[in-house]
């Protein structure tokens, strides 16, 4: 997926682009990115964070940074910021999104005589793309509406002048951006968690579409929000920090939700509540104070080493990460009865690797309540699932086998409670070896994040969207 980070100053920023940045590394681990302005132009800095974090590759790059405004980027698609020197002067971009007709906008960029120069592996990145659109515009603000008109997908950007800072969410919505308000200084963060400990309030959530030119003492309107939005749910299920807001909604409030969702009218018989870690550990709290159940750790991550399992390309490194980074704890799993929440269930391999840890280490039963529906589809609009087919979700595997290798009925499965429905995720169950599993409703969801559904963006569930 990725995040941004953008301040304009009065004083020197590149401490506050620093820290800011390396608050979105938990939405990727495969490059890092900074850049200031000052008097002699445009400074940036890339490394690849795959085999260290951020604030270890780049804290020996601050001494000979220096500038009051900068934006940084956590990106798992191409080497950013990018700096463009044009017509329209010389700029800084990051970018965050899906560009889906990426074909279709090479073609159209060949066929007017244009080139691309910064590709990597002789594909060109999304963030070069953006630049391009803009620069073949007489202005920088035609050149970001032309972006929002021409991209399918979505693509979030920060753009650094001179002057002072572009922000523009994309034009659904499905990714956030929000200004943050320090006195002298101003920036915009696509993880408002990003603020607090740097001394910035939370001013404004950027509508779909929106764009604002940000400078230390404020920022303007410069193209308006649009009327549709369709974030990202699975932000506060799963992506989000929990001490992050989206909307004026915070994801540790909407987890919390989720688990008292899950807990209503479930029956089950058992001794503790557990989140699988991290995601899962505010549903499981909102899970265990509905139904007053003690909250335990069976499972306990081993943070000094291990990052996030979801985001290296690679599957087998993927699934030796969530193997290694999660440490059983005997005394609380042998002869018990144990309920976890997970946020999802994607694939399920390494989920059924833990079950099987559950019950090779004495547990009795093992019950699974995923804070989210089944995922049918594999998502269309950001890149969190750009290496997951759709033969990779578990749910649309079974429905396959059970539907004699087609894609049948697809309705049928996803409507919650009906037969095909729990055919589905008995046959889920049963190869996660799990004792019972009983997935969240897709309107318990939505009313738990507290947002209309026609705002919020359900289509790995649902199928639905509004565009692509």
């Amino acid at each position: 997926m990725g995040g941004l980070f953008g301040i304009v100053s009065r004083d020197d920023c590149v401490s506050d682009l620093f820290y800011g940045t390396d608050y979105h590394s938990h939405l990727g681990t495969r490059l890092g990115g900074m850049a200031v302005c000052n008097s002699k132009g445009i400074q940036r800095s890339i490394h690849n964070i795959e085999n260290s974090y951020f604030r270890t590759r780049f804290e020996s790059d601050l001494a000979r940074f220096s500038g009051n405004k900068g934006v940084g980027v956590i990106s798992d698609t191409d080497p950013q910021p990018l700096i463009a020197r044009s017509h329209l002067g010389t700029f800084g971009i990051v970018t965050v999104g899906k560009i889906n007709n990426m074909e279709e906008l090479l073609h159209k960029a060949f066929d007017e005589r244009r080139s691309f120069f910064d590709t990597a592996g002789g594909v060109v990145g999304p963030s070069e793309m953006v630049a391009k659109l803009i620069c073949s515009e007489d202005n920088l603000e035609d050149g970001i509406r032309k972006v929002q008109a021409s991209i399918r997908g979505s693509c979030s950007l920060l753009l650094l002048t001179d002057d002072g800072i572009y922000a523009a969410r994309d034009r659904l919505g499905r990714t956030p951006l929000v200004i943050g308000r320090r006195n002298g200084a101003r920036a915009v963060s696509s993880e408002s968690c990003a603020f607090p400990n740097l001394g910035f309030e939370v001013e404004r959530f950027l509508g779909p579409g929106e764009v604002v030119y940000v400078a230390c003492d404020g920022w303007e309107q410069r193209l308006p929000p649009g009327r549709d939005m369709q974030i990202c749910s699975f932000l506060w299920v799963y992506y989000g920090y929990p001490a992050s807001d989206y909307e004026g909604i915070n994801v540790e409030f909407v987890r919390n939700a989720c688990g008292c969702a899950l807990a209503r009218d479930d029956d089950a018989e058992v001794d503790y509540v557990a989140g699988i870690p991290d995601s899962g550990i505010g549903h499981a709290l909102g899970y265990a104070n509905e139904r007053r159940i003690p909250y335990r750790r069976p499972f306990v991550k081993y943070t000094p080493t291990w990052p996030r399992s979801f985001m290296p390309q690679d599957q087998r490194l993927r699934d030796l990460v969530a193997r290694m980074k999660l440490i059983p704890v005997r005394s609380l799993i042998e002869g018990k009865r144990l309920l976890f929440c997970e946020d999802s269930i994607v694939r399920g391999t390494q989920l059924k690797d833990n079950i099987q840890i559950l019950f090779d280490y004495g547990a009795r039963e093992v019950h699974m309540r995923p804070a989210c529906p089944t995922l049918v589809f594999p998502c269309e609009f950001l890149n969190f699932s750009a290496s997951r087919s759709t033969e990779d979700l578990i749910g649309r595997k079974i429905i396959h086998e059970l539907e004699n290798g087609r894609d049948k009925d697809l309705q049928s499965y996803i409507t919650a409670g009906s037969k095909k429905n729990l055919a589905m995720v008995e046959e889920i169950r049963k190869r996660l070896r799990l004792t019972t599993l009983r997935y969240q409703r897709l309107d318990d969801l939505v009313a738990s994040i507290g947002l209309p559904k026609e705002k919020l963006c359900t289509h790995c569930w649902d199928g639905s969207s509004k565009g692509a």
